[in-house]
């Protein structure tokens, strides 16, 4: 055991970034399985007879029970989740209950247009926040201009405290149909994606805001930086070797948490502006009990946050390497 232990302890030394990938990869495997476990029970807890939904209350029994057997629905719930691993295991996600198209057209069709409004909008909270809360630290440090950290902490406050399908109503009813400057639904353009997008990203980029000036005003308390201040370092090196890595690194690693909020958001905002996406499809589709498109866009969602959480982990090892040495 002990001599086991000292060889594991050895590789370990020996191959940091193996032992890192190799412990990410597990983790992230393990964690797809939980979600397609949970995709596959989500569903089967909401109470009613999915085949007598698409099918309607007056279809007759010996159609509802022959098409609950083409389906499998008239077995055991282990044996309909085997099934759906099996299934899974060949890329095969099933067929739509209400319109017998094939789900993984459906994906395919839907969620590229997810994808794109999650991009942006999570493009844009990091474009707002990081330099922003830098910025505003820089601003506020030491009790500086206490009006303005006052504006800061309410504004970013009021914005962080307001549900995605609240702000998308009003910005729907502000911009689109007051001010008529952009569309109010639907995918007609660049111009569509502008409110799902502010819808999206303005909470999340205020709760960064403040996160990333709170730990901003932590580094330029530090001692390093004191020390390198009291030494004259010009103010370049100083803000991009001493302060912007160790701020945005704790920063980028809340960044990653806000993710799946974020994703999370698109279902009810896809919602309101009737928008082409994995959300709405996924909204219509509980209330359809469409047990194959429910599946499906619970786990193409899982699994996107997931894999985004997976990279978010590799860029903060690429910034500060010294935590991999640590973690292993």
């Amino acid at each position: 055991m002990t001599t086991v232990s000292a060889r594991l302890g050895a590789l370990t030394r020996r191959h940091p970034w193996g032992v890192f990938c190799c412990r990410r990869a597990v983790r992230l495997t393990l964690s797809l399985l939980v979600v397609v476990t949970a995709s596959f029970a989500m569903i089967r807890l909401v109470p009613g007879d999915p085949v007598r939904a698409a099918l309607g209350v007056d279809a007759p029994p010996d159609l509802v029970a022959a098409k609950r057997h083409q389906l499998g629905l008239d077995t055991g719930l282990s044996a309909q989740y085997w099934r759906y691993l099996r299934d899974l295991a060949h890329g095969d996600l099933g067929v739509s209950l209400v319109t017998g198209e094939p789900v993984a057209d459906l994906v395919g069709a839907r969620l590229p247009t997810t994808l794109l409004l999650a991009v942006l909008a999570f493009a844009c909270v990091l474009v707002v926040a990081l330099p922003g809360g830098l910025l505003a630290a820089v601003w506020t440090r030491g009790g500086r201009r206490p009006r303005a950290e006052l504006a800061f902490t309410a504004t970013t406050s009021a914005l962080a405290g307001v549900p995605d399908f609240v702000l998308a109503a009003g910005l729907t009813a502000g911009l689109a149909v007051g001010l008529r400057l952009f569309p109010a639904a639907g995918d007609l353009g660049p111009q569509s994606y502008v409110l799902p997008v502010l819808a999206l990203a303005l909470a999340p980029a205020a709760v960064l805001l403040r996160i990333v000036r709170v730990e901003t005003l932590k580094v330029l308390a530090a001692d390093h930086v004191r020390a390198a201040r009291a030494k004259r370092l010009p103010a370049a090196p100083l803000w991009l070797r001493h302060v912007a890595p160790n701020a945005l690194t704790a920063s980028l690693t809340l960044a990653g948490n806000l993710l799946p909020g974020l994703i999370a958001g698109t279902v009810l905002v896809e919602k309101v502006f009737a928008w082409p996406g994995i959300g709405s499809a996924m909204a219509q589709s509980v209330a359809a009990q469409d047990y194959a498109v429910v599946e499906a866009t619970v786990l193409v969602m899982g699994s996107a946050v997931l894999v985004v959480n997976f990279l978010v982990d590799f860029a903060l090892a690429l910034l500060d390497p010294r935590s991999v040495i640590r973690e292993t």
